[in-house]
């Protein structure tokens, strides 16, 4: 089967934010939030990022999405590098890449019906006007499963599931072909979570979308991705297709995470891997392998030698001196 060209590539993408102190506001230092990332989205695929919280997802996302400018870096859509666009010039491709928001309550103006809200993206386009545009936003209703009556209804008036499937219809209004999900799922019942994931893999069949899902909760991510890409203090630690890495972690910080993950059956027994310390200041992070300070197969030489992000084959890649 012929692989799907790749739609969004970023490259060795860093953030620094600098801290600054005193009258003056002198630069003392920089939180190192995204420290040379790298990774591919194909077109119709979902890459699923994971990581404590801290490691610098969500800051990954509003980069990609040009919310704030990155340090250094590549990000190419298409093979056209964005960032070597003015902010003016990348307007015109932000319709390519939508977001949904964690939170579906604060994410909604409390003020504006939801016509309106759902609307918005089309004006600000210009992509649709008069009947047409209220055409588009009913449809786009009756997809993520609400009715043409809820229009005129303003957001006080749904759920919290109801609420986060209006924010998907927000997004997906202009026909975005990357999605960002940031916690897309995090701030919902479980009984819900279920029908939102099912609801974004079908519109994902619909609309022939590709995803980026910033998650914390393993399972989920398991449920959805093609890929996954785990972070660690602002680096990619360990990248493979979802099952190869739920089956086979290289990665002891991989590991550790799986091993936290819940089994539905108390006659599975598990060990689970209890991570010693806690996670170092992305302001001053350690030498050599990020990870060595809690690590619990740590070797001297992970101390001083930082390792390198390497192919294990199959597309597996892994920075760790061990694997």
């Amino acid at each position: 089967m012929e692989e799907s060209p790749v739609l969004l590539k970023v490259e060795d993408l860093r953030k620094y934010f600098p801290v600054r102190t005193g009258v003056l506001s002198r630069t003392r230092g920089y939180v190192y939030a995204v420290d040379g990332i790298t990774f591919e989205i194909r077109k119709g695929e979902t890459l699923g990022l994971v990581g404590e919280s801290g490691c610098g997802k969500t800051t990954t996302g509003k980069l990609i999405l040009r919310l704030i400018q990155p340090t250094g870096g590549k990000i190419e859509l298409d093979g056209q590098n964005v960032l070597e666009l003015s902010l003016g010039e990348f307007r015109s491709l932000r319709k390519r890449i939508q977001t949904i928001f964690q939170d579906p309550y604060s994410s909604l103006n409390p003020r504006m019906r939801i016509g309106d809200i759902i609307g918005e993206p089309l004006e600000v386009h210009r992509l649709f006007k008069g009947l047409e545009k209220e055409h588009r936003i009913v449809s786009m209703l009756e997809k993520v499963g609400l009715k043409s009556e809820h229009i005129t209804r303003y957001p006080h008036e749904f759920s919290g599931g109801q609420r986060q499937r209006i924010g998907i219809a927000r997004a997906l209004i202009v026909e975005p072909e990357i999605v960002i999900g940031d916690e897309p799922v995090s701030s919902l019942d479980v009984s819900i979570r279920a029908q939102i994931i099912n609801l974004l893999e079908d519109l994902q069949e619909e609309f022939t979308l590709s995803y980026l899902v910033i998650a914390h909760d393993l399972s989920v991510v398991e449920h959805m991705s093609d890929h996954v890409a785990v972070m660690y203090l602002g680096k990619i630690v360990e990248l493979a297709e979802g099952y190869v890495l739920y089956g086979d972690p290289k990665h002891p910080y991989t590991k550790a995470l799986l091993s936290a993950v819940p089994i539905p059956n108390p006659d599975l027994d598990r060990k689970h891997i209890i991570l010693k310390g806690d996670v170092p200041s992305p302001m001053n992070p350690p030498p050599g392998c990020r990870f060595h300070t809690r690590c619990p197969e740590m070797k001297d030489f992970c101390q001083t030698s930082e390792p390198d992000f390497r192919d294990l084959g199959g597309g597996h890649f892994v920075a760790c001196h061990l694997a």
